[in-house]
């Protein structure tokens, strides 16, 4: 009887952490923020083939070991900010030296709809003036799932 209620119990505990889990794990929301537009996968690759720079939002070591092909890296680390659209875009970090023109068409992506990164760039970027700023919120799962180009 002593078992029966210990295996009660983890399989009760088990699944409170599987739901408390999914809970932290909030999606991003499905529209782009204002000054963004939402894009889908042959979106990205029209324009990448017209000239437009696909970022990578994800930590350094994720883009080592692979990205979208033709992608730079420019992560948005450290993430300290809640995973919410009011998010407080001083308590993070993120670089866009490397993205010094404005004009140009960026797109930022990182892992999917529960990554934060990639949207709050985005933000962050049509918040500093950017004036076309693209987000794939699918982003590396998506792209690998198409199999499209990776490196």
């Amino acid at each position: 009887m002593d078992i029966i209620k210990r295996a009660l119990i983890t399989l009760v505990s088990s699944g409170f952490l599987f739901v408390a889990g999914n809970a932290l794990a909030q999606e991003t929301p499905t529209a782009a923020p204002a000054g963004v537009r939402l894009v889908e996968a042959k979106a990205v690759q029209d324009l990448q083939a017209k000239g437009a720079v696909l970022i990578d939002s994800r930590k350094a070591a994720e883009f080592a070991e692979a990205t979208i092909k033709g992608a730079i890296s420019v992560p948005y680390d450290p993430e300290k900010s809640a995973k919410d659209v009011n998010f407080d875009a001083a308590q993070d970090k993120y670089d866009m030296g490397k993205i010094a023109d404005k004009n140009k068409d960026y797109v930022v992506f990182c892992n999917s709809g529960t990554c934060w990164k990639s949207y709050k760039a985005a933000v962050m970027m049509a918040k500093a003036g950017y004036k076309n700023v693209h987000w794939y919120r699918n982003g590396v799962p998506d792209w690998k799932a198409r199999k499209l180009p990776m490196e």
